[in-house]
């Protein structure tokens, strides 16, 4: 069934604001793909902060345009789907590389992240990080050691300090 001009123009001002108000973008080819793994992938998406679309390439092509986003090279060849990622682009992305190392339909093509483009192999390194909060955590633990080295030197010095004194006063008495 055809879809009409207005309904057309429509979708690509969606795309264009889902791509103003995404951090970055997972460009994927979903050939044979079931619909009910693309269902359950739109789920995992969305728990994750984000939305994933099954787009005409034309339409997204022009929504890139309309958004002042260059097309990525080959990105929009063949089918297409997107997912668009929110603050948490890792999680999408682990979404949907989860997805597709599980499914033979789907393959990750590339995607956009802040405007920079990425192919395949970048996408799922990004994917394999570790969640926001582990690297907050990592990050911290990173920040804390010198202080807590510092911290554990002093306090073993002040450790040897009182020892010696109280091994000096031991001594003492029982020298007078």
């Amino acid at each position: 069934m055809a879809i009409s001009k207005a309904r057309k123009l429509a979708l690509a001002a969606r795309y264009a604001e889902l791509l103003k108000g995404s951090q970055g973008i997972v460009l994927t080819a979903f050939s044979g793909a079931r619909v009910s793994e693309l269902e359950a992938l739109r789920r995992k998406v969305r728990e994750n902060g984000g939305e994933f679309h099954v787009v005409k390439n034309r339409l997204l092509q022009l929504a890139m345009k309309e958004a002042g986003i260059s097309v990525p090279a080959g990105g929009l060849q063949g089918t297409t789907a997107v997912g668009f990622a929110g603050d948490d682009v890792p999680a999408v992305a682990k979404a949907i590389v989860d997805a597709a190392r599980t499914s033979e339909a789907l393959k990750v093509k590339g995607g956009m992240v802040s405007g920079v483009t990425y192919g395949a192999a970048e996408i799922e390194r990004l994917a394999d990080l570790p969640p926001m909060p582990v690297l907050r955590a990592q990050l911290l633990g990173v920040i804390m050691a010198p202080a807590s080295r510092i911290a554990g030197v002093m306090a073993g010095s002040v450790r040897q300090l009182a020892s010696v004194v109280k091994a000096y006063s031991e001594k003492a008495p029982a020298a007078a």
